[in-house]
């Protein structure tokens, strides 16, 4: 009987020891990365109260930053549907904004920027006659992007993922 109980004790020990030794090589698995994706993730603030005079008003552009790839300057990147223009020549459809001082892991885009990217915004939709609703989306880029940039350039810059929304635009200077 002693036997039967020494065994059934060490054989407890091993299994336990066992279970042990697995716990701890679970913990000693990499863990995954907090941060997923791009390192910036944009989202719109509220609606402004004025409407900006040139006839866009984009929200304010609020951005959360990856601690561990903080940036100090950005573009910012607006891309408009163009797909209802009716033009005898391609029209563009990509805004690139000046670089602006981004700082921290939070924040906004200045009221300032924003106002400068409505008047720009305003601007190239008037020149290709749009009115109405149109789909935008944004989306903040490294400050090292030229100012003609295509596609393929902007996307390989790019910091956040694109951001949608639909605006109105109102010509303060109908022409078309």
């Amino acid at each position: 009987m002693k036997k039967w109980t020494l065994f059934a004790t060490a054989a407890a020990l091993v299994l336990l020891a066992g279970c042990q030794e697995q716990t701890n090589q679970a913990s000693n698995a990499p863990s995954k990365p907090k941060w997923q994706g791009k390192p910036y993730r944009i989202a719109f603030g509220a609606a402004p109260a004025k409407l900006d005079p040139s006839g866009v008003t984009l929200p304010g552009i609020k951005f959360t930053a990856n601690p561990d790839d903080v940036q100090t300057r950005a573009d910012l990147v607006v891309q408009v549907d163009v797909s209802g223009v009716k033009r005898p020549f391609t029209v563009p459809d990509l805004m690139i904004m000046a670089p602006t001082d981004i700082s921290g892991t939070d924040g906004a885009l200045s009221g300032d920027y924003i106002s400068a990217t409505d008047k720009q915004l305003a601007n190239m939709l008037a020149a290709d006659c749009m009115k109405g609703k149109v789909k935008v989306s944004v989306a903040l880029v490294r400050s090292t992007l030229p100012p003609g940039a295509t596609d393929d350039q902007v996307n390989i810059k790019r910091m956040s993922d694109w951001l949608p929304t639909e605006i109105v635009f109102k010509n303060p200077h109908p022409k078309c």
